[in-house]
């Protein structure tokens, strides 16, 4: 029996603990006193955001934040945004969330100026959906916004911010006493400083939310907070024309000033306004309740940590929101997305500190990681997926390209016989990775024909089996033509191997010169084929050509041969080259909905149009090419908006557009200052 091992984890803490896990990437938003970034969780490859927070900075806001962080390890829900992981060292606190691609619902509405009825019902049966989950476990949210919805890859909403969500002890019909939230969402109870229960406050913020969906502004709005007040305690609104008797109806019972006489979310589930053209109530229970464990995620887990499937599911069942939460999460999360179950790192890495390759892999803000990195990383793994899968001594953190050189001579030296490991490494791929590797190599070999008609020079040289990839000079040059009886000579562009001497080619020059160099050299031909790691290997190889088996173990040196060019090709792409050189011109990105596009193809006019126009509206900014980062502050010298511009170049149309983001401030009053912004920029 295998003794299973007990002893004490010890993980580090903070950005230390973070980038053994996570790979780092842009800003993607920030508020008062956090900031949040793009990530990619390593041992799954999933994107997630990071939200940053100094506990200095925090302050007496700091209770707030374990609040949130509590609320959310307690909530699991289809339409809550999910917390994966919390890292908390004495001075921050990084909270690792399910990042959603689509950003606030806010934006979405600004962009589309108001949503259709059709349209507005989905969204909103997903609020309630929402509501009536976080009512069930006793919680009452009391922030509810648009800013405060998020939309995923699948156009779905996700509720976040529950820093201010309340659970009473004596359950959701207990009165509270604190005023907190957005005062244009507040209820009139809480603006009166009365008593009022967390649940019937929350039915009339999702009644503004409503009309803000529909409309494209708020029923009750002013600068004036004074004013604000008077119109929120009285409940009076305007219906603009085009809201349809169903909708007026479901407003006026959710944003009754009465509480009482306001339904509850449970009651609004089977509205016939929300069940209209589904004929169903809304669904709002959660498909993934807490004490759930998916099997296929512990089996992989437990490969990977060496553990039995029962102790893997103890560990999970921790729920700890360590590292292992979040590993068993995001498989999770692959899985209902039908991506496959599989982690990407060595043997133990989840259970032990993560590899030095992982290390190396982190991460400044100029990191950025592209479709076209993963095309050409998964391209590679493909290639030698069926040899890697196969043999688990192989890791890409554990073993140097020296190291794979070391094994390779071992199991292909024909003075011992190989082992059951190393016959097990070698073995034909399984039937459905056979398809996949035969159908690279047919695609690589005819590449290599077709470069072959191409290239006159070197038409004798090329052949359909040719394997190319680095080829170490010899330490002693050759002695004879006689002992350098070979067909190919395989090197690399930048490598220039001469009179036994390694050299630095010049500008232009590639493989092409010392190929010629070594054909002009070799006058017999031959059939034989160089596949060598090593000066080492090179004369093994060389030997065992002339024996008997020599096609079993060609055949055995060309599947090493692809397994390295594999490995080595990951390595290449997994570790950060030089930072890329600054732009010169606009980005060009695909047409969102943050994005106002201006009929204009002079970028920099564009620019200098909206650079006239801040100062004239009191913004302070300050310009990076051709992002302009933007703020506002009041007479005490607080920032109270920040919010950025980037003028961008769009794909379809070929025009100008500006990008904005709202990164601080209250999102009506970015709205409209942006507008004026644009509007007077003649955009």
């Amino acid at each position: 029996m295998p003794v299973e091992r007990t002893e004490k984890r010890t993980e580090p803490r903070g950005a230390e603990e973070l980038h053994k896990c996570y790979q780092v990437y842009d800003t993607i938003g920030s508020g008062g006193f956090a900031k949040v970034k793009l990530g990619r969780h390593i041992p799954t490859g999933e994107k997630v955001a990071i939200k940053i927070m100094n506990k200095k900075d925090l302050g007496d806001d700091l209770p707030r934040v374990k609040v949130e962080m509590e609320a959310m390890k307690n909530l699991s829900h289809q339409h809550i945004c999910r917390l994966y992981q919390v890292i908390e060292s004495s001075t921050q606190i990084f909270m690792i969330l399910e990042y959603c691609p689509g950003g606030e619902l806010f934006d979405y509405i600004i962009a589309k100026d108001r949503l259709s009825e059709e349209e507005t019902r989905v969204f909103f049966r997903q609020i309630m959906s929402a509501m009536a989950y976080v009512h069930s476990q006793g919680y009452a949210h009391r922030d509810l916004k648009p800013e405060n919805l998020l939309i995923d890859g699948d156009h779905n909403l996700k509720l976040i911010d529950f820093g201010l969500c309340a659970k009473p002890k004596g359950g959701l019909g207990y009165e509270l006493m604190t005023c907190c939230g957005s005062p244009a969402y507040a209820a009139p109870e809480l603006i009166q400083g009365k008593a009022y229960i967390g649940s019937e406050a929350d039915v009339w913020s999702m009644g503004v939310l409503l009309f803000a969906l529909l409309c494209g502004y708020l029923p009750f709005d002013d600068d004036n907070c004074v004013v604000l007040y008077r119109k929120i305690t009285r409940g009076k609104y305007d219906n603009p024309p085009w809201l349809s008797p169903g909708s007026i109806l479901l407003l006026n019972q959710m944003m009754q000033v009465d509480p009482k006489l306001r339904p509850a979310v449970q009651q609004l589930l089977e509205h016939p306004w929300v069940i209209q053209d589904y004929n169903s109530p809304v669904e709002w229970h959660s498909r993934q309740p807490l004490g759930h464990i998916d099997e296929d995620c512990i089996t992989e887990m437990a490969v990977n940590m060496k553990r039995s499937r029962e102790s893997t599911t103890a560990l999970v069942n921790e729920w700890r929101y360590d590292h292992v939460t979040a590993t068993y999460l995001l498989l999770l999360s692959k899985k209902q997305r039908g991506k496959p179950v599989r982690l990407h790192t060595e043997p133990n890495a989840i259970d032990a500190a993560f590899s030095p390759l992982h290390g190396r892999m982190q991460t400044t803000e100029d990191l950025h990681f592209t479709a076209d990195d993963d095309a050409v990383i998964l391209d590679s793994l493909d290639l030698c997926s069926d040899y890697i899968d196969d043999c688990p001594w192989v890791s890409v953190e554990r073993h140097t390209p020296q190291a794979v050189h070391q094994k390779m001579e071992r199991i292909t030296d024909d003075k011992r016989p190989a082992t059951p490991l190393e016959k097990r490494c070698v073995r034909s791929p399984p039937p459905e990775r056979a398809q996949v590797t035969a159908r690279h190599r047919q695609e690589r070999r005819h590449k290599e024909r077709q470069t072959a008609r191409d290239n006159k020079e070197n038409v004798g040289q090329q052949e359909k089996d040719v394997e190319i990839f680095a080829l170490p000079p010899p330490r002693t040059p050759p002695s004879s033509k006689n002992n350098t009886r070979h067909k190919n000579v395989l090197t690399t562009p930048n490598q220039n191997v001469a009179n036994g001497t390694r050299g630095t080619p010049k500008e232009g020059s590639g493989a092409k010169d010392p190929i010629k160099r070594r054909a002009a050299e070799t006058k017999e031909p031959t059939n034989i084929e160089i596949l060598a790691f090593s000066p080492e290997r090179r004369s093994r190889s060389l030997d065992m050509a002339g024996s008997g088996d020599s096609g079993k173990k060609r055949r055995a040196g060309r599947v090493f041969g692809s397994l390295e060019r594999g490995l080595d090709k990951v390595i290449t792409m997994l570790t950060p080259g030089k930072r890329r050189a600054p732009r010169d011109g606009p980005r060009k990105i695909k047409t969102q909905y943050n994005v106002t596009l201006t009929g204009q193809t002079n970028p920099d006019q564009v620019l200098n149009q909206i650079l006239s126009v801040l100062p004239e509206k009191n913004v302070e900014f300050s310009q990076k090419g051709y992002t302009v980062k933007c703020k506002t502050w009041d007479d005490f010298g607080k920032v109270t908006m920040a919010f950025e511009l980037e003028v961008c170049l769009l794909h379809r149309p070929e025009v100008v557009g500006v990008r904005r983001q709202r990164l601080k401030g209250d999102a009506w009053v970015y709205k409209h200052l942006v507008e004026d912004i644009l509007s007077s920029s003649s955009i």
